[in-house]
């Protein structure tokens, strides 16, 4: 048997006539290339407004908490319910992608996350915002995967880096402002007025989009596995409920539905990995695995599932620590979370454009021994009379860290793919990602739930409780991320970027 980087390197040598996706055109004429761009523009667009609605909801969950008259370990699902519904639709994208042209994919998305948002606005409760959570993420599942595969079909490789720190810049803003914004909303109207703030942005995107947006995608006949969808579906979500009902024990022990959720979860999984496999024989899988021949794209995988599980544990536990441990306000909280994301903005730019000209690594290995110095320091600062400079330095380093991690991250792991494997690319990066983030939301809040459950029993006030509950959850980060500095020298410059002395030019 051949070795498996063979297999990629020839597919990448066939004929374009035999992918399934075309790559990048070499040199395009201006009218074609004015095209590509509006196209990608209003995609990083759609991708802002759908962004800051998820991160919308960080700081809000302590407020919803009260208004709702709900638990913590309920309140996250209304953030877990949303990545897992898109780790749940994420991976069709890869069937839609080739089976559907870029125009009708984004129409479809825009409309579900718009009607999405239009529901959690009118939502008299928690299970018809929940409900609304889920359609809002149906719409967001297909949008990420489409600007993804799109950049990577559309832009040459000698300046994806750059396109990606763009892309880079957009995404960071919306994490940043998100917190502020619901801050704000909140300190004067109610929870809703997060969604009605939204739909304008929404409805005015989807207008644009309609009017814009225009097919740059070739299509096949790709069929679609029912079955995969299902084994999808189990796999992940028994794993997420297994994840969160550990909190609800608070320290009781493990129910046994907790031990029969995660095992159905890891056994539909195995299952959907063996049907994938025997799909991608005849080019018939939901999402083809071939992708991790490339070990660039399988060492980018470990890490982003670590750094999304640090990403969203920061978000859903800083804000908890500043409300219930620090009693700062919601604005406060929203206010302190600004600087971070905005240094992600900033850096974007930059970092893209140092991937062009020195490749991944360089930039990976420093930002990812800062992210673990992070959330080590975060493990041992922690508690009632935690600065709140603390707390901003500490989530200043972190997105620093981060911002030099998620654009090398993302050129080298579609970089290192053939053509048309693209879309199963991005999908199944935009799974994992998500996936992470709903694990790593479920777990670090079910462990802050157990720990502060039996710190509370034994005695302790309850603002001590919970902070020792965000150090465990931080401890158990802290450990993840430190496996992020050995993998970064494992990722290699893609096959088909520049050589440094002419990404220079």
């Amino acid at each position: 048997m051949e070795p498996m980087s063979d297999d990629l390197a020839t597919s990448r040598r066939a004929p374009a006539s035999q992918a399934s996706a075309p790559g990048p055109t070499p040199s395009l004429d201006e009218a074609t290339s004015r095209r590509n761009a509006v196209v990608i523009w209003v995609l990083i667009v759609s991708a802002f407004v759908v962004i800051l609605n998820e991160t919308i909801m960080g700081v809000a969950l302590p407020h919803l908490m009260d208004d709702l008259g709900i638990t913590a370990v309920a309140a996250q699902w209304l953030t877990t319910a949303f990545l897992l519904t898109m780790s749940i639709v994420i991976p069709v994208t890869g069937f839609l992608l080739q089976r559907y042209r870029t125009r009708p994919v984004f129409l479809t998305a825009m409309a579900l996350f718009t009607a999405g948002t239009l529901i959690a606005a009118l939502a008299p409760g928690f299970e018809v915002l929940l409900l609304a959570r889920v359609v809002q993420a149906s719409g967001t599942a297909i949008m990420l995967p489409l600007l993804m595969t799109t950049v990577m079909q559309l832009e040459p490789p000698a300046t994806r880096g750059r396109r990606m720190g763009s892309i880079s810049v957009v995404i960071a803003v919306a994490p940043a402002i998100g917190p502020t914004i619901s801050g704000l909303i909140l300190s004067t109207f109610s929870w809703r007025f997060m969604f009605v703030f939204v739909l304008p942005i929404a409805a005015a995107v989807l207008a644009l989009g309609w009017r814009l947006m225009r097919d740059v995608s070739e299509t096949r006949d790709a069929p679609i596995d029912a079955l995969s969808v299902v084994l999808s579906a189990l796999g992940f979500g028994g794993i997420v409920l297994g994840l969160s009902q550990i909190g609800e024990a608070r320290g009781e022990g493990v129910p046994v539905s907790t031990v029969l959720a995660i095992t159905v979860g890891v056994a539909a999984l195995g299952l959907f990995v063996w049907r994938q496999l025997v799909l991608q024989r005849i080019d018939d899988a939901l999402l083809d695995l071939r992708t991790f021949r490339a070990r660039t794209f399988s060492v980018s995988i470990v890490m982003f599932v670590v750094m999304m599980m640090s990403l969203f544990g920061m978000i859903i536990l800083l804000p908890i620590f500043m409300q219930e441990v620090l009693g700062l306000s919601v604005l406060q909280s929203g206010l302190l979370l600004l600087p971070g994301g905005l240094l992600m903005g900033l850096c974007a730019r930059p970092v893209g454009r140092a991937v062009d000209r020195f490749g991944p690594r360089p930039l990976l290995i420093p930002g990812s021994a800062i992210v673990a110095a992070t959330l080590w320091a975060l493990s041992l600062i922690l508690g009632t009379g935690t600065p709140w400079w603390a707390l901003l330095a500490c989530h200043v380093a972190m997105s620093g860290g981060l911002a030099l991690m998620f654009t090398p991250l993302f050129a080298a792991s579609l970089g290192a793919l053939p053509p048309q494997l693209y879309s199963h690319g991005s999908a199944t990066v935009s799974t994992v990602q998500q996936v992470a983030a709903a694990a790593g939301t479920a777990l670090f809040v079910s462990t802050m739930a157990a720990v502060a459950a039996g710190e509370a029993a034994a005695g302790v006030a309850e603002a001590e409780s919970i902070a020792a509950g965000i150090r465990a959850a931080y401890l158990i980060s802290a450990s993840l991320a430190t496996t992020l500095v050995v993998a970064a020298f494992f990722i290699e410059r893609p096959i088909d970027s520049p050589s440094p002395e002419h990404a220079a030019h």
